[in-house]
């Protein structure tokens, strides 16, 4: 088992910093974000949008817009629930015009993403743990990397442990993450226990005063009941090695999945809990309303989303900016 690589110490005051603190200047993380979005736009509100001129609001034209939310990711739960919402506000309103959808789905649509969100509080027990969980293919390796230098340069001492002791290169890939983040990493040989890995790295975060463990695991079909099973044995392990330390379990799901998305959620959060998402590939997809869709049916908060190949191509996750970008 090596430890290596350094960061400069920081008290942890929370585990995600306030909203308002986003990568780079403001406007141009708000500007990376619609640009990210264009696709997803174009497929929802684009539709919509050519639907609702010069048309008046009634069943008709709400019929046609519930059939564009659903095929566009959304979900039939959300997608009923906001077509309702625009029929009762605009009653209500008074709005007649097709063109008034727009601002209505919006607001609707902020309520929808917030309301699953939660505020992590402040925490004298260090580290805070991040389990990092997901299938194959998702990014992940390649998201704890992002997530190490955001935690980074915000002042946390964060320390990876490379629990992907399986897949070809991956404990090579992750220390060249660590590498360029300048942060710490545990790993041992390919093919050791990623359960050990885990124990040893919790410990040394322990010892080190470390702020944010990042947790990477194998990806691992979501179906497969062995594999589950070590990642319930690695977390077990995190509680043995660092008493009274927070962990949460983090899944990672590629934005364009779409609605399978959803069936990766639910078993994973049965299996080892789901304290929050981690949503990459927005930028290269137009299935970004599944995010939607999650927040409705599953009321599972998302963390971070990951809007790009470069390393600081990632953001902490706003409901009211994401509608704002959205329709933007």
């Amino acid at each position: 088992m090596s430890l290596s690589g350094c960061s400069p110490t920081c008290p942890l005051s929370m585990t995600l910093a306030p909203k308002t603190d986003w990568v780079g200047p403001m406007f141009s993380a708000f500007e990376k974000l619609k640009s990210s979005l264009s696709r997803t736009k174009d497929n929802i509100l684009g539709k919509i949008n050519e639907v609702v001129l010069r048309r008046k609001i009634d069943d008709e034209l709400l019929e046609e817009i519930e059939e564009i939310l659903i095929e566009s990711d959304v979900g039939v739960p959300a997608t009923m629930r906001l077509i309702e919402a625009v029929r009762e506000k605009a009653r209500q309103q008074g709005l007649t015009e097709g063109g008034d959808v727009m601002t209505l789905l919006k607001e609707e649509i902020k309520t929808i993403l917030a309301q699953s969100q939660v505020t992590n509080e402040a925490t004298a027990t260090k580290p805070v743990v991040w389990l990092i969980v997901g299938v194959n293919g998702v990014g992940k390796t390649t998201t704890i990397g992002k997530l190490a230098t955001l935690f980074s340069s915000e002042g946390k001492k964060t320390m990876i442990a490379a629990c992907d002791t399986f897949r070809a290169a991956a404990i090579e890939q992750v220390a060249i993450w660590a590498e360029r983040s300048n942060v710490d990493i545990v790993r041992s040989q390919s093919g050791s226990d990623p359960a050990a890995v885990a124990f040893d790295a919790a410990r040394a975060a322990v010892a080190r005063g470390v702020d944010i463990l990042l947790v990477d695991t194998a990806g691992r079909l979501h179906t497969k009941a062995n594999l589950m099973e070590e990642l319930k044995k690695i977390r077990r392990v995190i509680d043995k090695a660092a008493p009274g330390a927070p962990v949460f379990s983090k899944l990672i799901i590629d934005g364009s999945t779409g609605q399978n998305a959803l069936s990766q959620v639910k078993v994973f959060k049965d299996a080892v809990g789901c304290d929050g998402l981690i949503v990459t590939k927005l930028d290269g997809t137009a299935k970004g309303g599944v995010m939607i869709a999650v927040s409705e049916e599953l009321g599972v908060p998302v963390d971070v989303i990951g809007l790009g190949e470069g390393i600081d191509d990632i953001q902490k996750f706003d409901p009211a900016r994401y509608a704002e970008a959205l329709f933007a």
